[in-house]
């Protein structure tokens, strides 16, 4: 069977149209995908909601209630970014159902991935920077609770340091929090990580690659996750508006096709999340379209 990608038509609520979070971007990359044959139409798997079961091992009940129902504080709903539209809670929901669902299929096929999450900057009871549940922490949670892992590692390679992600596990020695991210960028406060990477204003390819290089696959031998979430933010490249980092799109491609190389001679299944981005949607859609780029070529080297 060809990799899972999950996927959902409502992934991309409507937003005015001044607003800078490129919403339409879900929608656009299932569309490239198909173009540039990337995928093929039954190679799309459409997620059901999250139920609130899941969601309140992460995120508190007043919290996601007062989401739900449009009754967050003008500077809780500030700081997340986003108004609270119907269609827009309708895609949160979805997207965190997503990503669950997209842990469970890398557990059966080795590889799946994700067109939406990586809402890592989401805490338990707010959130921050367009994040409002933090769907890979809910994902770890959910497989934890199920007994279908014992042991967890979070990769997250967006330009921004995975904040609520390692402040939820701190406490937690089965989930492993790894993040590399541009040291002076979003968020101001930074989290305590397993382990942290953070890197300088205008780092390029070759000094990026070398710096996750060794440290990814050692990381990997030492915890011997039985499944890692990778999360791919398309961030640091040099086009970037909130990026700070310089990398190329052959960068980012050669960056995810290292996680995935990794993590698959290890025989450790891997979900993969889209994460952040921002510029024009057209050239923005085209990276985020790298991890799937990657995912096709590794499944076939690695023989899945």
């Amino acid at each position: 069977m060809r990799v899972p990608f999950i996927y959902h038509p409502a992934y991309s609520a409507p937003l005015p149209s001044s607003h800078r979070f490129p919403m339409a971007k879900f929608r656009m990359l299932h569309q490239l995908l198909l173009a540039q044959g990337l995928a093929q139409n039954d190679q799309f798997v459409q997620p059901l909601p999250a139920p609130r079961r899941w969601l309140e091992l992460v995120h508190g009940q007043r919290y996601h209630k007062a989401f739900a129902r449009g009754e967050l504080s003008h500077q809780e709903q500030r700081r997340i970014g986003l108004p609270a539209t119907t269609p827009l809670v309708q895609r949160t929901w979805l997207a965190v159902g997503g990503t669950v669902l997209t842990a469970r299929l890398a557990l059966e096929h080795g590889l799946a991935c994700h067109l939406a999450g990586g809402t890592h900057h989401a805490y338990p009871d707010h959130g921050s920077g367009f994040c409002i549940f933090n769907d890979c922490a809910v994902a770890a949670r959910v497989l934890l609770a199920e007994g279908r892992v014992q042991q967890l590692m979070v990769i997250d390679l967006d330009v921004h340091q995975g904040d609520a992600t390692a402040a939820i596990f701190a406490e937690e020695p089965r989930v492993f929090t790894f993040s590399a991210h541009c040291q002076s960028n979003f968020p101001l406060r930074k989290q305590t990580s397993n382990v942290d990477l953070p890197l300088d204003d205008g780092l390029g390819d070759d000094d990026y690659l070398l710096a996750i290089g060794d440290l990814i696959p050692n990381l990997l031998d030492q915890v011997k996750p039985d499944l890692v979430l990778y999360n791919a933010g398309v961030d640091p490249h040099r086009n970037d508006r909130l990026g700070k980092l310089c990398l190329s799109s052959t960068g980012l491609l050669n960056r995810d096709r290292l996680v995935l190389d990794a993590c698959l001679r290890r025989s450790i299944p891997v979900a993969t999340v889209i994460g952040g981005g921002y510029d024009d949607l057209g050239p923005l859609v085209q990276r985020h379209g790298l991890v799937f780029r990657a995912a096709k070529e590794q499944a076939r080297l690695h023989g899945l």
